[in-house]
C-alpha cells in the first residue's frame, strides 16, 4: 500500500465536527486512509512533503454537474436564455452526443474540478441518443483515468415534444427502457463499500421531461437497490407553473406523492420552495444542492439557503452544468456563493467558513458518504493543498478556515490527493497529460458543434 506523509503543515481545516482548525501538524495516509494526523509524527512514508507553508483542506465534493455540457458553454445563441429556452435550444446540440465527447468531456471537466481542490464529482447525466451504447461506462473509465472519486446517475426522459416535453424524441426513452439499464448500470457500477470509487444513483431529468410513472418506478428500483435518487426541483417559475396546471401541485408536493422526499433523496437548486416546503424537507431529510452561479446565470433566481440552514435541510453545493455555469470550478462556487448571501441576507449569511462546510461536509451528506468531506483519522485521504505564501493572498493569511470564500483562491490549487494519490501537483493534473487532453478535446468540440 502506498503512503503519503505531509509534514508540519501551516494549518490543516478539518471540517470535523469540532470544527478545529490544526496548527504545525503531520498527515499520514497509507492505503487511501488518513491513519494520523498529530505534530512530529514518526512515519516513514514513500513520500514526505514539506507543509510547512501548506494550508490543508479536505476535498471538495460537488452534487450536481452535467459534464456534456463543457462542449455546449459560451455559445453567443443561448447566452441571454432562460431555462426552457435555453434547453430548448440546446437540446439541438445535445442530441448529437456520443462516447468521444462524453469522454472527453468528463476529462476536460473533471480534471478543471480536480485542479480546483475538488476530489468527488456527481455527474447528472440523462441525455442518453439512441444507439450512444453504454456512456455511463465511459464516464467511468475517463474518471478513473484522472484518478477522481466519481458518482454517476443513470439519468433519463421519456417526454420528448411530442408528450409536451422539451426534448426531441432521439433522445428518450420508454420507462422500460430505461428501468432495465438503471438495473444494469447498477449492477456493474455500483460499490457501496467504504471508500468507493465509483457510485450510482438514479436520476430522472426534471418533473417537466419524465412522467409520474418513471419518477415513482425510480423510486421504487433505487431503493430495492440500496441508491440515491436525484432531480432538478424548483428551479424556475415555469417548473411551478407547469406543476401546477398539469397536477393541481406545487412541484415539492407533486414528487413527494411520488415517493421522491427522504434521505436518499436530494434536489438540484431548491430555488423556489416556500416556508411550508422548507420545513418539510427539513422534516424528511431531504437535500438541496445549491447551484448559486448557473442560478445568477440562468437568472433563476436565489435559493433561501439561511433558512435552509437554520431548519436543519441538508445543503450541499455545485456548479451544475457548464453550459449554464460556463466553467467547473467548485473553488469559484465557494466565493460566489459566500457574496451573494451576504448580498442577501447581510450579517445573517452564513460564513466563509460554514460555505466550506457546505462543500465538504454538506456535500458529502447529500451523496450518503461519511468517509469523504473532513479530515479526521480513518477517513478516506482525500485533500488539497494551497500555498499560503501567493502573492494573492498576502494580507489574507489570519484566517484559513474562511479565506478560500472570502479572499477567493485565483487559479489552481498546489496539490490534489484522491484517496491517497497525488493526482495534481503544482497546479496540473499529474495522471494524464492535460495538453493532449486539452487538444483531442478541442477537436472533438468543434466536430460535435459542427453537426448541429
Amino acid at each position: 500500500m502506498s503512503s503519503l506523509l505531509i509534514k508540519n503543515l501551516a494549518a490543516a481545516v478539518t471540517c470535523d465536527d469540532s470544527d478545529r482548525v490544526l496548527e504545525r501538524v503531520d498527515l499520514y495516509c497509507e492505503g487511501g486512509v488518513i491513519r494520523t494526523l498529530g505534530p512530529a509524527l514518526s512515519n516513514a512514508a514513500d513520500e514526505v512533503i514539506d507543509g510547512s507553508h501548506l494550508w490543508c483542506y479536505p476535498g471538495l465534493v460537488n452534487t450536481h454537474h452535467h459534464l456534456y455540457q463543457v462542449f455546449s458553454r459560451n455559445l453567443p445563441q443561448v447566452q441571454g436564455l432562460e431555462l426552457f429556452d435555453w434547453l430548448t435550444a440546446l437540446y439541438e446540440i445535445w442530441k448529437g452526443l456520443d462516447p468521444e465527447v462524453i469522454r472527453l468531456s468528463t476529462l476536460t471537466g473533471c480534471g478543471e474540478l480536480l485542479k480546483h481542490g475538488c476530489t468527488t464529482v456527481f455527474d447528472h447525466h440523462y441525455v442518453f441518443p439512441a444507439g450512444a451504447g453504454d456512456l455511463t461506462g465511459v464516464q467511468f473509465a475517463a474518471a478513473e483515468e484522472l484518478g477522481v472519486r466519481f458518482h454517476a446517475s443513470r439519468g433519463s426522459m421519456d417526454l420528448s415534444k411530442k408528450d409536451g416535453g422539451l426534448p426531441p424524441d432521439s433522445v428518450v426513452q420508454t420507462v422500460d427502457e430505461i428501468l432495465r439499464d438503471s438495473e444494469r448500470c447498477i449492477e456493474a457500477y455500483h460499490d457501496p463499500s467504504f471508500g468507493s470509487m465509483r457510485q450510482v444513483a438514479l436520476a430522472p431529468c426534471s418533473p417537466f421531461s419524465v412522467s409520474p410513472e418513471l419518477l415513482r418506478q425510480s423510486a421504487v428500483l433505487a431503493r430495492e437497490r440500496g441508491v440515491r435518487l436525484h432531480t432538478h426541483l424548483a428551479e424556475t417559475r415555469d417548473e411551478e407553473r407547469f406543476t401546477l396546471e398539469t397536477f393541481h401541485m406545487r412541484p415539492l408536493e407533486y414528487m413527494a406523492s411520488l415517493g421522491w422526499t427522504g434521505p436518499d433523496v436530494w434536489y438540484a437548486h431548491g430555488i423556489h420552495f416556500n416556508d411550508e416546503e422548507l420545513r418539510e424537507l427539513a422534516r424528511t431529510g431531504t437535500g438541496v444542492a445549491h447551484c448559486p452561479i448557473s442560478n445568477m446565470k440562468l437568472a433563476s433566481g436565489v435559493a433561501r439557503v439561511l433558512e435552509m440552514l437554520k431548519l436543519g435541510v441538508p445543503v450541499g453545493l455545485a456548479v451544475d452544468g457548464s453550459a449554464s455555469n460556463d466553467g467547473s470550478s467548485l473553488m469559484e462556487e465557494l466565493r460566489v456563493a459566500y457574496l451573494l448571501h451576504r448580498l442577501c441576507s447581510s450579517a445573517a449569511a452564513p460564513t466563509g467558513y460554514q460555505i466550506l462546510k457546505l462543500a465538504t461536509r454538506g456535500s458529502a451528506r447529500l451523496l450518503g458518504r461519511t468517509d469523504i468531506g473532513s479530515l479526521e483519522v480513518g477517513k478516506c485521504a482525500d485533500f488539497f493543498l494551497v500555498d499560503s505564501r501567493r502573492l494573492e493572498l498576502v494580507g489574507g493569511e489570519y484566517d484559513p478556515s474562511s479565506v478560500l470564500a472570502t479572499v477567493g483562491l485565483r487559479g489552481p490549487v498546489d496539490m490534489t490527493v484522491v484517496n491517497g494519490r497525488i493526482v495534481v501537483r503544482d497546479g496540473r493534473l499529474v495522471t494524464v497529460d492535460e495538453t493532449a487532453v486539452s487538444e483531442q478535446a478541442r477537436s472533438a468540440c468543434r466536430a460535435y458543434l459542427s453537426r448541429a
